[in-house]
């Protein structure tokens, strides 16, 4: 018995090893292939064989409208993403956008947006707001195009193959922080509504089902002092306690960070607009700008997660739009 623990031990040493390099890389998207309750990973390139109940593909931050350093067509590099995704073998059953999809929240940046994500294979999107895509209005123009079916102010659920699913809306009324710039308007807020709404929602179910929560703003404090966490996200969590099976999938902050705590695997993406320093290395967050024209696709790749329940360890599959 002691032999095959210490080989237990060894296997998940040389898993976390290997998670630890690819969090280096950087991604666009994520591919998830939902079996037996369980979210496990495909690489995204073509050709990839990926085997599983069905999958489904997260994009986050693409920011149409942004047009300084160091991407000035975040809209080719937004396309790119979706033919990736479009390349694949086995299609997605959808795709989740995690919010900032404009970058002023203007009706004709949510129309290239809209037009872009059409030309996906998938036939389904579902959407969540960032900040960028509510700030200017409290998200009329985003719920007039994307709230067909949410409740409150956007949020939603819905169940796929056994699966639940949670879309959050933690970007309005953002308390203000010290932090500034794009990415650190101050911590995320979900709101009395919501979480009565939230408590509601998963009452009835069974503490066997799996869970897939989507926000925009982590729901773990990955940051404080630039907002890049959730005032009441705890509360939320509660909520979730019995369930075994939990995954959170947020965007943001522009990077590939991951947290495991108990039966709750976190995982933020990347943008397929820019990079964003990592938490604390730069005054305030923001595009990072001195990115050669020649490495920007190689730090807007496109990442795969695997996720095993209990206390197996994530490993991470990351290729570049290179």
């Amino acid at each position: 018995m002691s032999d095959q623990v210490n080989k237990d031990q060894q296997s998940n040493e040389l898993e976390r090893r290997s998670f630890l390099k690819c969090m280096a890389w950087a991604g666009t998207g994520l591919v998830w292939v939902m079996s037996a309750g369980v979210l496990s990973s495909c690489s995204l390139l073509p050709g990839a064989r990926r085997k599983g109940e069905f999958s489904f593909v997260q994009i986050s931050d693409s920011h149409i409208g942004f047009n300084k350093e160091p991407n000035q067509d975040v809209i080719k590099t937004f396309q790119e993403a979706v033919n990736r995704i479009n390349a694949l073998d086995d299609q997605p059953a959808f795709l989740i956008h995690t919010g900032d999809i404009t970058h002023l929240s203007k009706p004709e940046q949510f129309d290239t947006a809209t037009q872009v994500l059409k030309s996906a294979k998938a036939s389904q999107v579902y959407y969540i707001p960032g900040e960028h895509d509510v700030f200017s209005d409290d998200g009329k123009i985003y719920l007039e195009r994307y709230g067909k079916g949410t409740q409150g102010n956007g949020w939603q659920s819905f169940d796929y193959q056994g699966v639940h699913f949670i879309g959050l809306i933690n970007v309005l009324n953002l308390k203000q922080g010290s932090g500034t710039g794009l990415g650190g308007s101050g911590l995320g807020q979900l709101g009395n509504d919501q979480l009565a709404w939230l408590e509601k929602d998963v009452k009835g179910l069974s503490s066997s089902t799996p869970i897939v929560i989507f926000a925009h703003v982590p729901l773990w404090t990955a940051y404080s002092e630039w907002g890049w966490g959730t005032e009441d996200s705890a509360q939320a969590l509660s909520y979730l306690k019995r369930f075994g099976s939990i995954t959170v999938l947020n965007g943001h902050i522009h990077q590939i960070l991951q947290k495991v705590e108990g039966n709750v695997t976190f995982h933020t993406a990347r943008s397929t607009a820019f990079p964003q320093p990592a938490p604390g290395t730069a005054p305030t967050p923001g595009p990072i700008k001195d990115v050669p024209a020649e490495k920007l696709r190689s730090m807007l790749g496109l990442t795969a997660v695997t996720y095993v329940s209990n206390d197996s360890p994530l490993a991470v599959v990351d290729s570049t739009l290179v």
